[in-house]
């Protein structure tokens, strides 16, 4: 009985379900918000990457929520790191086994790849309004050059003052020039500065400066979670040799 009832509820599910989606073509059509979208992208915002200008200036305050989520899973798993960290050194590890030191090769590689990939991280950064990319990938390409740091050599660390400090000031810059689109403009991150010639570094007003911030703090607060990630391992090998 209970399994005819559940197909019975499955069929209804189902039927209601396909008169809900038969009415739309998806794939095949164009709603009137996407078609302003692509239609008028350039026209508004002088961003030719017309997901960019969704993403920071259609849906500006979301990304600000995002980039907020992103800093509180940062904080969250240094907090849990941090009492892993004070529980082992209240027991010790006298089992661990030493860690291997990368080789030549790889110090070698990740020591000429490192500014490339920054390099590279920053361009995604600066042309998100023109080509895909923007200040997520390009801060998670950063971080990912500094991986290969933190793998290859064991002493290398990074300055969590300098994160904290890049991390609010980038905060801080996405929400004054938030506040200076209520100023200048009409609402939140309006698009106030002048757009320029569209294909131009030089354009999209705002959008660029965005991108930028939050380049710097995805950047930081990920480069913060490898650390905290690879203190473990460190506070493993010193208990290891003490």
């Amino acid at each position: 009985m209970k399994k005819l009832l559940a197909v019975i509820i499955l069929v209804i599910l189902g039927y209601n379900l396909y008169l809900v989606f038969s009415k739309y073509e998806f794939g095949r059509s164009v709603g009137p918000v996407a078609k302003d979208y692509l239609t008028k992208t350039v026209e508004k915002t002088g961003a030719v990457n017309v997901v960019t200008a969704i993403v920071v200036n259609y849906r500006g305050f979301d990304t600000l929520g995002e980039v907020t989520v992103l800093f509180l899973a940062a904080t969250g798993l240094g907090a849990v790191i941090y009492g892993i960290n004070e529980s082992k050194k209240g027991k010790g590890n006298s089992g661990h086994k030493p860690v291997v030191e990368a080789s030549l090769i790889v110090r070698t590689g990740s020591k000429m790849l490192f500014p490339l990939v920054v390099i590279l991280g920053a361009y995604v950064v600066v042309h998100g309004h023109l080509t895909p990319g923007g200040g997520f990938q390009g801060g998670a390409i950063i971080a990912t050059g500094v991986l290969l740091m933190f793998l290859a050599y064991r002493s290398f660390h990074v300055s969590h003052k300098v994160l904290s400090f890049v991390e609010s000031l980038a905060g801080l810059t996405f929400v004054v020039l938030g506040i200076l689109g209520f100023v200048y403009g009409s609402s939140f991150l309006d698009n106030f500065l002048p757009l320029g010639v569209p294909n131009t570094v030089l354009s999209a007003g705002v959008i660029p400066l965005i991108y930028i911030a939050v380049g710097f703090k995805v950047g930081a607060e990920l480069t913060g979670v490898l650390d905290n990630i690879i203190s473990t391992t460190k506070s493993d090998d010193t208990a290891h040799h003490e």
